[in-house]
This record gives structure tokens, C-alpha cells and sequence, in this order.
């Protein structure tokens, strides 16, 4: 019996869970507040110059990516060296940051031979991975 769970303490692997997520928060952030910057700095040309950009934004998303080029799904990668797509690495940081959790996490209750919540967390990770794949959804 999880003594943690009645007496309401957070149990070791709340705790990690909770650590891991802080640090990741705050790293994706800070890599967001840094390629902001670069971006409005204008350090790095970006696919769409600043004056073009309330031109676009009246669009719809289907017709403002054809108008500018954009690939859909996990095509921005292909563009991080381009000013207003390097902040999409401080976003993906903080969207994987529960799948980087749970992967942590899985070790401990294994170990504990807590086998119920050890799947549980591992299907969540896979379901999670495969919704970001843009594999079920035909890619966004």
C-alpha cells in the first residue's frame, strides 16, 4: 500500500515528474525569450518580413501557409534557420515536455513494480508521440 497517496504527500515519481517538468518549463522559455530576440533583432532573416506579415494575418491559415510557402506538420524544421521559425525549438521543447516526463518517470514505477501505472504512463507516451508524428492525422 502507497502510504504517499492517503496521507496526500507527493510520491517520489510525483515528485520527479514535477521537477523534470519545471526545469523543461523553464528551458523552453528561456530558449523562446532568446529566439525571440534574435527574430525581432532581426539577427536572422526570417521566411517573412516584419512589414509583410498584417498582410497575412486577415488569411486563413490554409491560405496564409500557401501564400507564404509554409510547409505544414513538422515541415518547420526544415526552416529553423530562418528568423521566425527558430522559436518553434522553444515550443516543441514545451509541447514534449510531458512525453520527456512520463519516459522518466516509467523507470521508477517499474522498479516499484507499480506495472498498472508503468503501462499506463507508457501508452500515454506512445499516444502522445504518435498525435505530435502527425502519423494518424495524415501529417497535420
Amino acid at each position: 500500500m502507497d502510504l504517499t497517496r492517503e496521507t496526500g504527500e507527493a510520491s517520489r515519481e510525483q515528485i520527479l515528474y514535477a521537477r523534470m517538468l519545471e526545469k523543461g518549463m523553464y528551458l523552453g522559455l528561456l530558449i523562446l525569450f532568446i529566439t525571440f530576440i534574435v527574430y525581432a533583432l532581426g539577427v536572422m532573416t526570417p521566411c517573412i518580413p516584419m512589414d509583410e506579415l498584417p498582410g497575412l494575418w486577415c488569411m486563413s491559415s490554409s491560405d496564409y501557409l500557401h501564400a507564404a510557402n509554409i510547409p505544414t506538420g513538422w515541415g518547420w524544421v526544415s526552416m529553423i534557420d530562418q528568423g521566425d521559425f527558430l522559436n518553434f525549438i522553444g515550443i516543441a521543447i514545451l509541447a514534449l515536455l510531458t512525453i520527456v516526463c512520463y519516459i522518466i518517470v516509467i523507470p521508477l514505477l517499474l522498479k516499484k513494480k507499480d506495472f498498472l501505472y508503468a503501462s499506463m504512463a507508457a501508452l500515454e507516451v506512445i499516444i502522445l508521440a504518435l498525435a505530435a508524428s502527425g502519423i494518424l492525422a495524415g501529417g497535420h
